[in-house]
């Protein structure tokens, strides 16, 4: 491949969003774009390819999704129970999960856009499915799907990688890795040695160890956080943070965040002492994700059972929601107890209800005993340092868990709803509940798995135009002129917390709109310096 010198569009960043801006700029009309990334090939994807690939979606019920979907036959489709995700559904679980803090006008955007975009990914090839696996429970021999989630991409992570990938080749657009940005001007350039009469964006790069140029009439930034990154993890996060585990690629590490503040004057936007992370596999690689394992790693069955800490005692609300909107905020508590350690815990009633690929033994260390004694044991083996405590804070629960099945005897344990089943009554109450799924932990087999805090990706970003995500100047507010800003480096979406799924579908709905953006504008800047003016020759591009 001969490196490119210029383009009409320049992304940086190879993951969802940027591949969804750059397959945009390239259907939008953009004659020429480039997409970097500084990881080398085998690395391609970003964090996408770490992801359960879930697109959080406004859809009108099963009807609409099937259109997307490649899993589901007519048989299938008349045993599934998939209720609508209304525009407000999707705003209700934004504010409520993001305590209101979400910025109003990219909300609107992303909800009201979300539609639209998953029904455009599929047709450049992306593969959905319904996800049985990880979103729906079957009861009573039909599918009930929960949590305002029923989509994901086929194979996940890695298979949106290679889908987006393969559309990127099939529209044209030149792909660079090891690539890395190393710097921006946006001073008036010249092409070919002959002066313009646009402004162009020269963008610094070192290629394989090479310093090179290239010059784009827009540049799109798509380059993920910081969560790689154990320096501005413990500045923006917080103490401790450098502890965490990371879940995927150890390339965002928040160079271009830098970057454009510092050479661009960015306005800085969003939560940056917050971040999505999550239960991960305390046994997993520290620093780095393993592409073979990828998201399996993540240990989401928390809600069927207890997590205990290492003293032995609880310190979340295990049932306090539906899992998707509390596991990317539970990795952060997991990350405050004591040396970073956690025991999740179920017994014979739930253990057939975890998913296989994130807890069978191929996957993670099962910690199995056919007595809670011998389970506490066999934990303090593995780091829990008091095995009493464990074991009275199991007995204290369960106690509460009967008190309340006596007092309500006509509610029923139901996975897939907010059922109500709780430790709480008139007779017993706990100090700290378990709101909902609340089932005993007393009938053997007992099985336990050692899960640590994994690192997603950080909130702190960027602020961009809602409209087009065009990036915004700190020192005047004012649109940057040929700058975009998608993906993880977008801030002001997300606060505390996320809903699952959002932030895929946030990466193809502003892709989409700064590649259409970035497209028009290089067809503007064409047609003028084609255009002969006085004092300048006719430039050929």
């Amino acid at each position: 491949m001969t490196f490119p010198s210029e383009c009409d569009v320049l992304v940086v960043g190879s993951g969802n969003a940027g591949f969804s801006a750059a397959v945009s700029a390239a259907q939008s009309g953009a004659k020429s774009v480039v997409l970097i990334d500084k990881c080398p090939e085998a690395w391609a994807g970003g964090n996408t390819y770490f992801t359960a690939g879930a697109y959080r979606t406004v859809h009108e019920g099963l009807s609409d999704l099937l259109a997307v979907v490649n899993n589901v036959d007519k048989d299938l489709a008349n045993r599934i129970d998939l209720s609508p995700y209304s525009k407000d559904d999707f705003a209700n679980d934004m504010h409520r999960v993001c305590m209101g803090r979400s910025d109003p006008q990219l909300a609107q955007t992303l909800i009201s856009d979300s539609n639209a975009a998953i029904k455009w990914l599929a047709k450049n090839g992306i593969r959905f499915q319904l996800s049985f696996n990880r979103q729906a429970y079957k009861l009573n021999d039909r599918y009930q799907f929960w949590g305002g989630l029923a989509l994901k991409t086929e194979n996940g992570g890695k298979g949106l990688v290679e889908d987006h990938k393969a559309a990127a080749l099939r529209h044209g657009v030149t792909l660079c890795w090891s690539t890395a940005l190393t710097g921006v001007d946006l001073k008036a350039s010249s092409t070919n040695g002959a002066p313009t009469r646009t402004q162009r964006v020269k963008a610094s790069v070192l290629h394989d160890g090479v310093e090179g140029t290239i010059q784009a009439h827009a540049l799109i930034f798509a380059a993920g956080g910081f969560e790689a990154n154990p320096r501005m993890r413990c500045q923006y996060l917080g103490p401790g943070w450098d502890m965490a585990m990371v879940r995927g690629t150890p390339y965002n590490t928040g160079d271009c965040l830098e970057l454009a503040i510092r050479e661009l004057d960015a306005k800085p936007m969003g939560n940056w002492s917050g971040c999505h992370s999550v239960a991960w596999d305390a046994n997993a690689c520290a620093n780095i994700g393993d592409r073979e394992a990828s998201n399996e790693y993540t240990k989401s069955g928390y809600p069927l059972g207890l997590m205990l800490n290492a003293t032995g005692n609880r310190f979340v609300d295990e049932g306090l929601d539906l899992r998707n909107y509390t596991y990317a905020r539970f990795g952060k508590a997991i990350l405050a107890q004591p040396h970073h350690i956690v025991f999740q815990v179920w017994d014979a009633q739930t253990i057939p209800w975890l998913r296989q690929e994130e807890y069978r033994a191929e996957r993670v260390e099962r910690i199995t005993a056919n007595t809670l004694e011998e389970l506490a044991e066999k934990c303090s083996q593995r780091g829990l340092q008091d095995r009493d405590q464990f074991l009275h804070t199991i007995k204290e629960y369960n106690e509460a868990v009967y008190a309340h099945r006596q007092e309500n005897p006509e509610f029923e344990w139901n996975p897939a709803i907010r059922d109500g089943v709780s430790t709480q009554s008139n007779t017993k109450q706990l100090e700290l509940p378990k709101s909902n799924w609340a089932l005993s932990i007393d009938q053997a087999p007992f099985l336990a798995v050692k899960v640590s805090c994994g690192i997603t990706f950080t909130f702190g970003g960027l602020a961009v135009d809602p409209e087009n995500a065009r990036l915004l100047q700190s020192s005047t507010g004012r649109p940057i002129p040929n700058v975009f800003c998608v993906g993880e480096m977008m801030g002001g979406l997300f606060y505390d917390n996320y809903a699952g799924g959002s932030g895929l579908t946030s990466g193809a709905v502003f892709g989409r709109r700064a590649g259409n953006a970035a497209a028009k504008l290089a067809l503007a800047a064409n047609k003028s310096e084609i255009a002969p003016e006085r004092g300048y020759g006719t430039v050929k591009l």
